[in-house]
Parts: structure tokens; sequence; C-alpha cells
């Protein structure tokens, strides 16, 4: 005779560890699918930047005149950008350690620089002088910096959603924390553009 709640037990025990070793197989499949996201991303860029190279090479002024660009406040949003990745990180230290207090105070950080970034490309664009339509200098540079604007402004709400689901007890500890190297991984990828970006249409323009 069958002892049906001993193999009830059974069972229960083998879905339960089933479940478990799921969860940690699909953890990993959202980082590659993150990952695979990120690279289609970056050829988009690239694309763009070899546009950027290519139309720079052709024009016999550039930027053409009447288009200038400003220096000083994309270097301070520079400094602020690529600062917030190196704070982001901590948060993701601290969550090892099951500190989900210090992760949302330097996610709460991250997402005040990010903020502040996007801020002062705003107060940017309100200054410049000149439109997107002006020429193809100025098509560029609206183009390029509002395609990262908007990935810096996806970050931030990767960043909110880390935060707002940090409040549920136990969602994120030391060995579940899929989610925060997500939302780190995206922010870096986010900084790494910018720094390429900011090279190209401001440092390489002065020259």
């Amino acid at each position: 005779m069958v002892d049906t709640a001993s193999t009830g037990m059974n069972v229960s025990a083998e879905t339960h560890v089933s479940d478990g070793h799921d969860d940690h197989e699909h953890a990993d499949l959202r980082i590659w699918g993150l990952l695979t996201f990120l690279a289609s991303e970056s050829l988009m860029f690239g694309g763009f930047f070899a546009v950027y190279i290519a139309y720079r090479g052709m024009s016999a002024q550039w930027p053409p005149e009447g288009t200038e660009v400003e220096l000083l406040l994309p270097t301070i949003n520079t400094i602020i950008l690529v600062s917030s990745s190196f704070v982001i990180h901590m948060g993701d230290t601290a969550i090892k350690k099951n500190d989900v207090g210090g992760l949302r105070l330097w996610y709460g950080i991250t997402l005040a620089m990010g903020a502040i970034f996007l801020a002062g490309q705003a107060y940017e664009y309100a200054t410049l002088g000149y439109g997107l339509t002006n020429n193809v200098f100025s098509n560029c540079f609206y183009i390029l910096t509002g395609f990262h604007g908007l990935h810096v402004f996806v970050g931030l709400l990767l960043i909110l959603g880390v935060m707002w689901r940090s409040r549920r007890e136990g969602h994120y500890n030391e060995s579940k924390h899929t989610g925060v190297e997500m939302a780190e991984i995206y922010w870096h990828f986010v900084d790494i553009i910018w720094i390429v970006l900011f090279t190209l249409i401001y440092i390489l323009t002065l020259f």
C-alpha cells in the first residue's frame, strides 16, 4: 500500500527544489537577455556615431558657424554621470552583504545624480541657441544626446524599480539580487556610451 502522505511530501520537496533551480536558471537568462539587448543597442549607437563621423569628414567646417558647443556644463554633467557608476556599484556591493539599507542609500544617490544629469542636459538644450533642424551638426547633436538621454531616463526607472521592490522584506538579499545587478549593468552601459559621445561631440569638436 502506497503511503500517500509520504509521497505527497516527496513530490512537494522535489517541486520546491526544482522551482529553486529554475529560479536560478531564469536569473542567469535574464542577465544574458539584458546583455544581448545592450549589444544590439551598442550597434545602434555605433551606427549613429559612424554617421556623425562621416558627416564631419565631408564638411569643410565642423561644427558649422552659429552652432558652437558649450564645454563647461557637459563636462560637469560627465563628471556627475561617470561618478554615478561608482556610486551604483556601492549599492550592489551593499546588497551582497545583505545590507538593504545600503542598497537603497546608494541607489537613491545614483537616482539623484542621474536626474541632475538630465536637468543639466535640458538646461543645455534651452540655452544653446539652435535647434534640431538648423544644420547637419545640430541634427546629429540633438539625436545623439537626446537618444542617450532617453536611455538615462530608462535607467532611472530601473533604479526606481529596484528601490521600490527592496521595500518588500527578503526581496533582495546576499543570494538573490539579479534585479540589482541588471540595473547596475544597464547604468554602466549608459555611462560608457556617454563617454564615447562626449568625446566625439564635445572634445574632438574643439580640434
